[in-house]
């Protein structure tokens, strides 16, 4: 005989209250988690065919974006952030944060699409064909969740003494701070690029750590050359092939191919990178494999997961290869999801 668990328990009340609470009682033919441009996307092509979407998020609308830097530009140019056939104008060639920011909500009005802000998802899960998504406010019914979260919230940790000390800081707004401090900026791809740049620009003095032998390739085209010829200057210090072995109040100590660095130090920015929740996939279900690289079980084809009627867009289909995913080559992920959702209620008995 199986066992009855309080999870089980707690599942049956939440039931009871689906059913009788009006409140509850709206099934909504998709409930996407993330209400980024993609999931944006993926309602908006929800709607087009007539499908009633929720979109839900712990943030506010393009949560990532609003806490990117203050002074970001985008790699691409307008026209390849557009969604939802609603044109994406900027002043300059590549569009800065201040005006995506504006651009999304214009098409967030433009469509008039549903959403709640500020609320967690907690649970997923699924009974008779029918999903309940639980959050920290209330719970939903739908035929259909899309989970869309990206992958911004969590850190690549470097897992050394010192990390958790104030002055160590994973994510990075504006340069004002720092003016005349002593600031390691960890790693060597777009972003640490452009953070210490910025810094230097604004008067701080900065040391690179980087635990490759040289800049990453995949740094911005105009950013590169750029960064490489501050570091051959001297005007940015650097110590390549080489890693930080702990912090303290007023120091950070670095393994370099030479030995041990003890540098002065006021801030420590890590650009370590960051990943999707796996923490939240695997318990509303959703298959990982192929550890530490983490890759996340789905159909290419019409995103579907493990799961029938639970589907995967954007950037945490990438597991953790978080740059093989952007806005510009995942606003197709809606046109499959909806096209596989829509033939699925088709061929119901």
């Amino acid at each position: 005989m199986a066992r009855f668990t309080p999870m089980d328990a707690y599942r049956e009340y939440v039931s009871f209250l689906l059913e009788i609470t009006p409140t509850f009682m709206l099934m909504h033919d998709l409930i996407i988690i993330g209400a980024g441009p993609i999931g944006m996307t993926c309602a908006i092509e929800a709607k087009r065919h007539g499908l009633q979407a929720l979109l839900i998020d712990k943030g506010i609308l393009v949560n990532t974006l609003f806490h990117f830097p203050t002074n970001m530009t985008f790699f691409s140019t307008s026209l390849l952030l557009e969604i939802g056939d609603v044109p994406f104008v900027s002043h300059g060639e590549k569009p800065t944060r201040r005006e995506s920011l504006e651009y999304y909500r214009r098409v967030f009005e433009s469509w008039n699409l549903e959403a709640h802000f500020y609320e967690r998802v907690t649970e997923v899960y699924k009974s008779e064909d029918v999903f309940t998504v639980e959050t920290d406010k209330a719970a939903y019914k739908a035929k259909s969740v899309i989970v869309a979260t990206g992958f911004y919230d969590l850190r690549v940790l470097m897992n050394v003494p010192g990390e958790d000390l104030p002055k160590v800081r994973h994510y990075y707004t504006e340069p004002h701070p720092y003016i005349h401090q002593k600031v390691a900026v960890i790693g060597a791809a777009n972003s640490a690029c452009d953070v210490a740049l910025e810094l230097w620009h604004k008067g701080a003095d900065v040391t690179m750590v980087i635990r490759e032998s040289q800049v990453s390739d995949r740094v911005k085209y105009w950013i590169k050359p750029n960064i490489e010829n501050r570091i051959k200057e001297g005007s940015i210090k650097s110590y390549f092939n080489s890693k930080v072995a702990c912090i303290t109040e007023d120091t950070v100590e670095i393994e370099t191919p030479e030995g041990l660095v003890s540098l002065p130090n006021d801030y420590v920015l890590a650009m370590t990178g960051y990943q999707p929740d796996f923490s939240f996939l695997r318990k509303i279900g959703i298959t990982l494999f192929n550890a530490p690289e983490t890759e996340v079980a789905y159909d290419p084809e019409t995103h579907e997961s493990d799961i029938p009627g639970l589907y995967l867009a954007g950037v945490v289909c990438g597991g953790m290869c978080t740059n093989k995913f952007f806005i510009e080559n995942a606003r197709d992920h809606a046109d499959k999801i909806i096209r596989h959702v829509l033939s699925s209620v088709n061929t119901e008995p």
